[in-house]
Parts: C-alpha cells; sequence; structure tokens
C-alpha cells in the first residue's frame, strides 16, 4: 500500500541553474511560426514524449521569492517549500503565449481542450470528469438555454478581475470570440460552424447565438456547449493592442508571441528558458473571494523543468524533484511496493489512474478483405486484451471484463448513460480464437491453398498495422495485435514509421489498420466519441484528423447522431448511445483496445501532501492539478513538513 501523509523530510535541491538570467516579460521581438490559431498543447498520450532539448539540469530555476518579473539581475532559487514542480506537460522551449495560435506549444499556459489548463488563462466553467459537471469559473451561476435551444446565456462573477486589476465583462467574452472568428484561427473556423455570434447585452450578461439551420433549429447545441469550458477569454483591451502592434495583420497577430499578455487566472508568466518554465501566483488573484475559492492557491511557484524524455523525467519525479507527473511509467506500482517511495496516484490498486481515453484500432474498410465484418470482428476477438493492459499498460487500465466495451469511457458519469445488460450478448471473451476461427469458416474465408493464411476473393488476408516508433505501449500492443492475426490465420505486420508518416498516413486514409486515441471526457461526450469512432461525416474530406479514419459509413449510425444533439431527455439519450455501441460492437468499424487515463496523474509526496485521491470527499479528478475543475487541488495542498 503506498503511503500517505507521512511526515518525511523534503529532498534537497542538490543542483541550481547557475547564471541564469531572468528574461523580461516584453515583447522580445521573436515570433512563434503559426499560421492559423487554437491548437491545444498537451502530452501525445505516448510512453516517450521527447523534445529535441536536453533535459533540465535541475528542476530549480534561477528566481527569487520576490515577484522580479522583468528584472534581468541573477537571483537565488525557487524556495522548496513554495514551489510545485512538474513533469510530462512542457517538452520544448516556450515559443509563445498566444491562445490564438495554431503552433503554440505552452503546456502550462495554453492547453484549450475540453478540460482547459486554467493556471494562467481561465474558461467561463471547468469540466468535472466526476460527476460530467460544468463548474462555474468566470461564469456566475449556471448556464441558461432559451426555449429552443438557439441561444445560451451566461452571466460574469462581479468579482472577476484581470491582472491588471480591471473586471473581466461580457464584452471581453464576445471580444474573444470576434478574434478567433475574425482572425480565423483554427479554433474560431470550428467554432462559428456551431456559434453563429456572441453579444455582450451588458457588463455582466453575454449570450452565445448558435448557428441555425435553414428550420430555425440550432445546428448542434452539444457542440456549441462544449466552448462554454474550453475557450480562454482574452481581455478586449489586450486584444486591441495585440492587433494595433500587428496593423491588423491576421497572419501576424496569430503569431503574435503575447508574452505582455493580460490575463485571469491565479497564476502569471515569470520566467522560462530551454530548461524550465515558471509561473508565479498572482496574489491579487481574484479568484480569493468568497464568490469563487475564497482564497489562493497555496504553491506560490510552479515550475516545469524541461526534459529531454520520459526516463530523465521519471528519474527526478522518483528523486523528489518532481512533485506533479504526467507520465506514463511502467509498473508504476513497484515505485512504492518496491521502492518504498512516497509515492501516489488517484486508485490505491490497479488500474492506479482515472482511466478516460480509449486508444482505439481503426480497419480501413475501402481496403478488400477489411471491408467484411467477419475480417474486422475475428481480428477483434482473437486479440488478448489482458495482455494489452497487464503487458502494454502494466495494469494501469481496468479490463473489459471490469468496464465491458462500448462507446463509453469507464467513469461512473459515463457508464451511467448506457444499458450494459442490453449488450451482453454482443461481447465476446477475451483472446477468443476458436470462435473467431469459426466466424471466419462460417464465412466462408478460408486457407485454401495451406500457407497458413487465409484468402478473400483469392488474395492472401495479409495487412500492416501502424502507429508511431517510439510510442512503445503502442507498439508493444500492436504486436499483440499482429499475435492475434496469425493466431487466426491472418497475416498482420506492425508497422511503426516517424509521427509525422504515421499522421500523414491516417489522415488521408493510406493505411490498412491504425491505432488512434479517442477523445477524452468533454461536455459534448459521449457524442463526440460515437462521432469519432462512426461517423461518415469525415468520409469526404480530404484530409481527415477528426475521426473514422477508416471510412466506415452506416445510414443508422448517422441517424442517431444527427438526433442526439437536440435530444434531452436521458433516457432516450440512453437507449441511443446503446444502439450505438451495438452497432460499434456488431460490425467493428474500430475496436477499443485499452482504456487510458486522458493525463497521467502521479505525486511525489516528499514535500507536498493531501492530493486528490479516490472516495476523499472533495470531488476533485485527477486532472493534473492544472485542467478544469483539477485546478481546485492547489487549493487543498498542504505542506509534509509543516
Amino acid at each position: 500500500m503506498k503511503k500517505r501523509n507521512m511526515k518525511v523530510l523534503a529532498l534537497l535541491m542538490t543542483v541550481t541553474m547557475a547564471g541564469t538570467m531572468l528574461a523580461g516579460c516584453g515583447d522580445s521581438g521573436s515570433t512563434s511560426t503559426s499560421s492559423s490559431g487554437g491548437a491545444t498543447a498537451s502530452s501525445s498520450g505516448t510512453a516517450d514524449a521527447s523534445s529535441d532539448t536536453t533535459a533540465a539540469s535541475s528542476s530549480t530555476a534561477d528566481a527569487s521569492s520576490e515577484d522580479t518579473t522583468g528584472s534581468d539581475d541573477v537571483v537565488g532559487e525557487l524556495p522548496r517549500n513554495e514551489t510545485l514542480y512538474f513533469a510530462g506537460q512542457q517538452w520544448g522551449t516556450v515559443n509563445d503565449y498566444n491562445p490564438m495560435s495554431a503552433n503554440s506549444n505552452n503546456a502550462m499556459v495554453i492547453a484549450q481542450g475540453d478540460a482547459s489548463r486554467v493556471l494562467v488563462y481561465e474558461t467561463l466553467y471547468m469540466w468535472n470528469p466526476l460527476d460530467a459537471k460544468m463548474y462555474p469559473l468566470l461564469a456566475d451561476g449556471d448556464p441558461v438555454w432559451n426555449d429552443n435551444r438557439t441561444e445560451i446565456t451566461v452571466k460574469i462573477k462581479a468579482d472577476a478581475k484581470w491582472n491588471d486589476g480591471t473586471p473581466v465583462t461580457a464584452k471581453d467574452v464576445a471580444a474573444t470570440y470576434h478574434a478567433h472568428v475574425d482572425y480565423n484561427s483554427s479554433t474560431g473556423a470550428e467554432m462559428k460552424s456551431y456559434i453563429a455570434d456572441v453579444v455582450a447585452q451588458d457588463d455582466s450578461t453575454v449570450v452565445f447565438k448558435l448557428t441555425t439551420d435553414d428550420s430555425g433549429e440550432a445546428v448542434n447545441p452539444v457542440l456549441a456547449e462544449r466552448y462554454l469550458p474550453m475557450l480562454y477569454i482574452m481581455q478586449e483591451n489586450y486584444l486591441k493592442t495585440v492587433a494595433d502592434r500587428n496593423n491588423n495583420d491576421a497572419e501576424a497577430i496569430k503569431m503574435d508571441k503575447m508574452d505582455d499578455l493580460v490575463t485571469s487566472g491565479p497564476y502569471k508568466k515569470y520566467f522560462d528558458n530551454d530548461q524550465n518554465v515558471v509561473l508565479i501566483r498572482d496574489d491579487n488573484y481574484w479568484g480569493q473571494a468568497d464568490s469563487m475559492w475564497g482564497k489562493l492557491p497555496v504553491p506560490k511557484y510552479i515550475s516545469h523543468p524541461i526534459f529531454k524524455d520520459n526516463a530523465a523525467a521519471t528519474t527526478a519525479f522518483q528523486n523528489g524533484d518532481i512533485d506533479v507527473a504526467q507520465i506514463f511509467i511502467t509498473d508504476l506500482q513497484k515505485l512504492w511496493l518496491e521502492q518504498d517511495l512516497p509515492i501516489s496516484t488517484y486508485v490505491d490498486e490497479a488500474p492506479y489512474q482515472l482511466c478516460m481515453t480509449m486508444p482505439t484500432l481503426f480497419f480501413n474498410t475501402e481496403v478488400e478483405g477489411l471491408d467484411q465484418v467477419a475480417v474486422r470482428k475475428a481480428i477483434a476477438m482473437a486479440v488478448d486484451y489482458d495482455q494489452v493492459i497487464s503487458s502494454a499498460m502494466s495494469g494501469q487500465s481496468p479490463t473489459f471484463a471490469d468496464v465491458p466495451r462500448s462507446v463509453m469511457n469507464p467513469t461512473d458519469a459515463e457508464q451511467a448513460m448506457v444499458d450494459q445488460d442490453a449488450l451482453k450478448e454482443y461481447q465476446w471473451s477475451n483472446a477468443d480464437v476458436e470462435g473467431a476461427k469459426k466466424l471466419l469458416d462460417d464465412a466462408g474465408i478460408v486457407d485454401t491453398d495451406g500457407d497458413g493464411i487465409r484468402e478473400y476473393n483469392g488474395k492472401n488476408l495479409s495487412y500492416k498495422a501502424e502507429c508511431p516508433t517510439g510510442w512503445s505501449d503502442w507498439n508493444a500492443t500492436l504486436e499483440i495485435v499482429a499475435a492475434a492475426g496469425k493466431n487466426i490465420g491472418i497475416n498482420i505486420e506492425t508497422y511503426f514509421p516517424e509521427a509525422a508518416n504515421y499522421s500523414t498516413d491516417y489522415s488521408t486514409g493510406n493505411f490498412e489498420i491504425t491505432m488512434q486515441s479517442g477523445p477524452g471526457t468533454s461536455v459534448a461526450n459521449p457524442y463526440m466519441r460515437c462521432r469519432f469512432f462512426m461517423s461518415s461525416d469525415y468520409n469526404d474530406l480530404e484530409v481527415n484528423f477528426s475521426g473514422n479514419f477508416g471510412h466506415y459509413q452506416n445510414d443508422r449510425v448517422d441517424e442517431i447522431l444527427a438526433a442526439i444533439p437536440h435530444e434531452t431527455d436521458d433516457a432516450k439519450l440512453k437507449d441511443y448511445y446503446t444502439e450505438l455501441s451495438k452497432i460499434m460492437l456488431e460490425d467493428c468499424p474500430c475496436v477499443p483496445l485499452m482504456y487510458r487515463p486522458q493525463v497521467f496523474h502521479e505525486v511525489n509526496e516528499s514535500v507536498w501532501t493531501n492530493y486528490p485521491q479516490k472516495d476523499d470527499g472533495t470531488n476533485v479528478p485527477p486532472m493534473d492539478c492544472t485542467d478544469g475543475y483539477g485546478v481546485a487541488a492547489l487549493y487543498n495542498l498542504e505542506l509534509i513538513d509543516g
């Protein structure tokens, strides 16, 4: 059992980055290489994330406990008892602080997604996957829909302030929307498909006017609502400053570093270079008002050393130089069971993490043989998923016996939205090789020439299964898939190209079998995940990064997906999601291979304790203490030594 709340001495920081100079906050003159906006900065979910930078020489930064933002003086290291150290989010030198950039890699500041990272920029709401609810942040109270679900009205908290002391208003929300749309950031290009306009009725009231069809019905209320906990709100006056210095040129605005940013969050920019990113708490943060947290977050500094790879980050984590790690660690449990380290995860026993994504096998249904349900389902039935979970994931995933297959992730909130009893007859046993063989035999797909490989239309069933090289847990998973194919007379060879080539292959349909990780938790899920798995909306795209990569077509699926965004009856929604799950299990256009954390959340309690843990009564999710409602963890932390 792991050790929690132990009175252990904080490990000393032994090496400092001597001679590091604090960078000024003004525009240094350099720019990012972005040309459009809205990318989410986050880890890839791989086992071996890396960057081109060298490992940080220590997990400290040369910065004093005083706020010296903008100073060029050399100052001392961060006080350990005021600093929370991270690993696994930032893998390279920060290139900008611009939420409209398509190329921002500033993962500590800009991770705008379904549960946005809200340390510096803030959203109207925070998403909590534990109960599938949005909690107000800049917003005051719940969003209010009009009767025909074409408008969403949101109130802004009176206490909400920018870090320059001016109030956050509805005009800022409207200006944020219009900046994304007017400058055609990728966020804006997508958002305007579902939101036609955002209007400030007064300083505290903002109305989201949804895009409607010819009948006056909203195109997609679910995808419109998704932006409430996702979109970073920017200050109207600051946006004008950025526009003025770039002569209102959209491309230049999207490339602006915005390192003189005005934000509303509890932390602000302090220091960054090629070895570290440091944020400092804004002690004037509006969130200490009674209308929000009622206090400041506990750590004064957030520091993220930039490591070369997972191995270097893991070593620092084991040594206590890192407090919170978002990295995949093989056999994580050995750190406390065998090495007796004060390391904790959200769950005491396997799977240790809160798993919310579903790495999935996609079959190209336009490839001969794979266009046959029997072939796809036979491969799916033959896979040893227990081996995938025990070896590739080292137990950090529930089994499909624990959480049967459906379109739902394993969270209680999503599992309640599907009828598992109705799906029992469509499930298959683990590594059901004999059942898979019988399915193929019954379909007349047999080996006629005795070479050990079955044929379809006179051709051997022989395919390549691909994912990027170096993603060791995914590589190991596909080797297990390949072994399953061999066991049933289908030749599957693994292919591990560079990540860029892999992306080109799956996005252009140039593959036979590929592996992809589906959407995690969101106000728009499980709907978005169902689209990702099976929607034909993506089939005509020349380049498709959105989903259904194998071009599966099912009219009933499309009919259900069109109905869900307009359905508010929970019982009817449950019927829809159960039917979609049945179709996925019967036709197997794609096959979830495991459950996986949306973010890994491991903590070393050498210095800090009282992190979120299952059944602790706080309702704070293990989202790295930074994402969505997970940021609430920063307000509960306590020092081990006092």
